[in-house]
This record gives structure tokens, C-alpha cells and sequence, in this order.
């Protein structure tokens, strides 16, 4: 197991606690397939969302908050069923807009992973205005089911009324549905081509500057963020946090990371070179790679 489970599993009940060891092996990275999370209930004997909420605290082990210290776990669940936990995140000695939310890694957790529509969020506190609204981008988001402890499960629209949203700026393919851009760009670095792959599913439908960011470690691996905006602006989610999100769900350190490529069209209303460098070099002394693509004629 891995060492920062080992205080959060002793909040749980003995039956779950022994049913979920196995899982928190050192591959484990927030993701709970529909099949694990069943054998989960089953060993608990409790309802299935008692059980969310039981996992709130492994969800929140999952944080790196080294300003606030403050942790909070967040779940989503994908209409597959599986469960993809994420954490808040904030950089050292940095802006406090360089944040990521719990809310926010949990739902790029299941978007990098292909889910294309999230019906419950469950998380420890209260979600913030910022988290309600990115909340409000995916797909069906008004039915998006909130689950908070010692609180009615309420639908966003409970905790967003009168919410501004994609529909209001003519988007109808909002956050989570399947959409892609092709680019062109000749390579055979594996690393910029996953990047340019990443580019082409983010998600930009106010400024089309779809770009993405690959960080490769010491040992070859290699951790993805894409840019996902928000009809409201600032609540966007910039790539390289996403990436950031990612890596530490994994359980990896920034001093493992040796490289970083951002990849950005060349159609884009703005450029993300300024935040994703300003964050890098928060953690990383390494440069940047920055990369212009055009687009592919639709």
C-alpha cells in the first residue's frame, strides 16, 4: 500500500478498509473500476452511497496543498459506473490562481480517462462558486448529482440557480462530449505526438486555442493535461495544472520531471505559454518546449 493511504484507511470501517488494501497498491492513481467499486459495497454492507462517501478520505490523501493545508477529495462517477477520485492542488509560493480544485481533478481524472458523462460528485466540502460553475460545462450538468456528508444529495442545478452556461454562448457539444481537431505537425517524437493527440480532444469552444502538455519523468513516463475552458471564463482549467493534477494523482514527485511539451493551435484567440511556463518553472527548473500547430481543413 501506499504510504499516504495509510492514515486515511484507518477512517474506514474494518470490512471496507480490508476489501479496499488491495487496491491502494503502488499503481493506484484514484480510479476505482465499476466492478472494483461493487466488490466494495458488497464487502461493506452498506449502501452504495455511504460507501462514496466512506472513500472521501483516500480521495483526500490524493492533495498536495502545501499554502492552504487543507485537503479535500473529491469523486466523480462516470455514467460507466467508475469512480474517479481527485484532489486540490496548489503550487508553492505561487498565485493562488495556479489552484487546482478537488472538483476539477476529479472531473479531467475521468476525462482523461474517456468518460463521457459524469452523473455524481462527491466530495468532503461544500463546493466553492468557481467548482459549481466549471461543474456546469459537462455534459447534462443541471442533473449532476452533489453529494456532501450529513446533507441531502441536491442536483447542481439546486446549487447553481439561474446558472450561466454553455448553451448561453451557442456551445452545443459541452465538456465531456466526444470531439476532436486534427492538426498537422510531422514528428516521430513520441512525446510531441502525444501532445498533438491531446490537443485535438481538449476543449476551447470560446477562443479555439486547443493546446495540451505532456510532462515525460526520469524513467520515461510520460503525464497529460489538456485545456479545458468555461463559458465563464476564468474557472478554465489550463493544461499544464491539468497535467500537474495528474502527475501527483500518480504519485510522482516534480523533481522526477526531465522534460515538458506544450503543444497550442495556431487559431487560438490567446495563448497559454505565459501560465503553463509561469507553473513549470514554480516546480521544475527545466525550459519549456512550446510548439504552434495549424489545423487540419475540416
Amino acid at each position: 500500500m501506499q504510504n499516504r493511504f495509510l492514515d486515511s484507511i484507518t477512517q474506514l470501517d474494518k470490512p471496507l478498509a480490508t476489501a479496499l488494501a488491495p487496491l491502494l497498491h503502488d499503481q493506484f492513481c484514484g480510479h476505482i473500476d465499476a466492478s472494483q467499486f461493487a466488490m466494495l459495497v458488497a464487502a461493506s454492507g452498506k449502501p452504495e452511497e455511504q460507501v462514496l462517501m466512506d472513500l472521501l478520505p483516500i480521495a483526500a490523501a490524493l492533495a498536495n496543498p502545501p499554502i492552504s493545508e487543507f485537503y479535500v477529495g473529491a469523486i466523480a462517477k462516470g455514467a460507466s459506473g467508475d469512480l474517479y477520485m481527485g484532489a486540490n492542488l496548489e503550487l508553492p509560493g505561487e498565485a493562488l490562481f495556479h489552484s487546482v480544485h478537488a472538483e476539477q481533478s476529479a472531473i479531467s481524472h475521468a476525462w482523461l480517462s474517456g468518460e463521457t458523462e459524469i452523473v455524481d460528485i462527491i466530495v468532503n466540502f461544500s463546493p466553492c462558486g468557481h467548482c459549481r460553475q466549471f461543474i456546469n460545462e459537462l455534459v447534462n450538468s443541471s442533473k449532476i448529482n452533489i453529494h456532501l456528508p450529513k446533507q441531502e444529495t441536491k442536483p447542481l442545478s439546486h446549487y447553481l440557480p439561474y446558472a450561466f452556461g454553455p448553451a448561453d454562448l451557442d456551445v452545443t457539444q459541452p465538456l465531456l462530449c466526444k470531439r476532436e481537431k486534427e492538426f498537422s505537425l510531422n514528428s516521430d517524437d513520441p512525446m510531441i505526438i502525444e501532445a498533438l493527440d491531446q490537443a485535438g480532444l481538449s476543449y476551447a469552444p470560446y477562443t479555439n486555442s486547443n493546446a495540451a502538455v505532456v510532462l515525460e519523468t526520469n524513467d520515461g513516463a510520460t503525464f497529460c493535461g489538456r485545456y479545458a475552458e468555461n463559458a465563464a471564463f476564468n474557472p478554465s482549467m489550463q493544461p499544464m495544472q491539468m497535467a500537474l493534477s495528474n502527475l501527483i494523482r500518480h504519485n510522482r514527485q516534480y523533481s522526477e520531471i526531465k522534460r515538458a511539451v506544450l503543444i497550442e493551435s495556431s487559431e487560438g484567440k490567446i495563448s497559454l505559454v505565459g501560465a503553463a511556463m509561469d507553473a513549470l518553472h514554480a516546480i521544475a527548473a527545466i525550459e519549456l518546449e512550446h510548439i504552434v500547430v495549424e489545423p487540419m481543413p475540416a
